[in-house]
């Protein structure tokens, strides 16, 4: 069920795969505007969590920890109930259905029963149509940034992996303790280019909107972080960041949680601080973030339940150093492409404010949609 909880709108996203027989598949089948509803979930908000089923490119179906809903489009758009289960008089009903146990949840039964106050379908499509809008944009901005991200990398690949840094094609091969490496570049580790910072602060001691990083923010193999909360919100001690700090999920290392902070903030402990040396700092980003590193810091976690990187371990990673000029080349590089990255996520996050505060406005009736051009939205949202 994680996939439900992880995405709004479910397509293309890889998944387990199953055999199932005929019968079975006729019944468990999702089509294009389907809605998944969580059945049940450890806190109150995440029962009858809704996603909803786009455009899949092959056969899905789901399992018996969801509730799937097919519409009836002559009498319902997909697409407007989905935003109108998100809106807070959609999650207000949604609530009064679960069932307040050690594990929230919803039956079928109660869901089916549910009634709520909708428009015309047409002015549901209409609805649905300008909050899509918001959404589509925001799904082509972090597409974007995920090419950004891969551009960045493949450089980073280039250079530091299969040493190709362009103009020194002609420079020796010399042996070292990392291998054979370009003439003018050195072994070194981890710990020789980045500093792990230990600072720490009682959160009621500073602005209470100082941002805030818990592990839930930070995306996985995404270098760009694009969520976080607000110290007020926070209890115990909390780690600081600096803007351009490196955060890395310790807990369950393979989650591939590794992202560069767009802000200064307080982050939790559970994630350590990487703060890159000014000289080095794309290589120290893309090295910490790469699949093999990951790969090492689980292999040599501690714990079963509950593992955990250890940086005494990690900041030995070896690595390769180079002279000066490319590593200043490779910052130019890498902060150019992060920094994209990083006008596209603060651009995510003003369109998700603006469709937000339109949300529940717009599916409440409070503002007429038929007064809306469509046209106006999208030059205001991309303005």
């Amino acid at each position: 069920m994680k996939e439900l909880f992880a995405f709004d709108f479910l397509s293309d996203q890889p998944d387990a795969r199953i055999e199932l027989t005929p019968a079975e598949f006729a019944k468990s089948q999702l089509r294009d505007g389907d809605l998944l509803f969580a059945r049940r979930s450890f806190v109150l908000e995440g029962a009858g969590k809704c996603s909803l089923v786009i455009d899949p490119p092959e056969s899905l179906t789901f399992e018996s920890s969801m509730i799937r809903a097919r519409p009836d489009p002559d009498k319902a758009d997909s697409r407007f109930l989905f935003y109108y289960f998100r809106s807070p008089e959609g999650r207000a009903r949604m609530a009064s259905i679960a069932a307040r146990t050690a594990v929230s949840g919803i039956t079928g039964s109660n869901l089916a029963a549910l009634e709520i106050d909708v428009p015309g379908v047409d002015a549901q499509r209409e609805i649905a149509e300008i909050l899509s809008l918001f959404d589509e944009l925001i799904d082509n901005n972090r597409r974007r940034m995920q090419v950004l991200q891969n551009m960045a990398r493949a450089i980073y690949r280039e250079w530091f992996v299969k040493f190709r840094h362009p103009g020194d094609e002609t420079v020796p091969i010399v042996d070292s303790a990392l291998g054979p490496l370009p003439e003018g570049w050195s072994a070194g580790i981890l710990d020789d280019i980045v500093t792990v910072s230990k600072a720490s602060v009682d959160p009621a001691k500073i602005d209470p909107d100082m941002p805030a990083v818990g592990l839930e923010h930070i995306p996985r193999q995404q270098l760009t972080l694009d969520d976080w909360g607000t110290a007020g919100t926070q209890g115990s001690r909390k780690a600081v960041f600096e803007r351009g700090d490196v955060l890395f999920g310790k807990i369950r290392p393979y989650f591939h949680k590794v992202s560069v902070a767009p802000v200064d903030g307080i982050c939790s402990t559970d994630a350590i601080v990487i703060r890159p040396h000014a000289a080095h700092w794309g290589q120290a980003v893309f090295t910490a973030s790469s699949a093999e590193f990951v790969a090492h810091a689980t292999q040599t976690s501690n714990g079963t339940k509950m593992p955990r990187a250890d940086w005494k371990v990690l900041g030995k990673w070896p690595i390769p150093v180079p002279p000066v000029h490319i590593s200043e080349s490779f910052n130019d590089v890498a902060r150019y492409h992060l920094s994209l990255s990083e006008t596209l996520m603060f651009e995510n996050r003003r369109l998700t404010a603006l469709r937000d505060l339109l949300l529940p406005k717009l599916v409440t009736g409070q503002i007429d949609v038929s007064a809306l051009d469509l046209d106006e939205v999208r030059e205001k949202s991309v303005a």
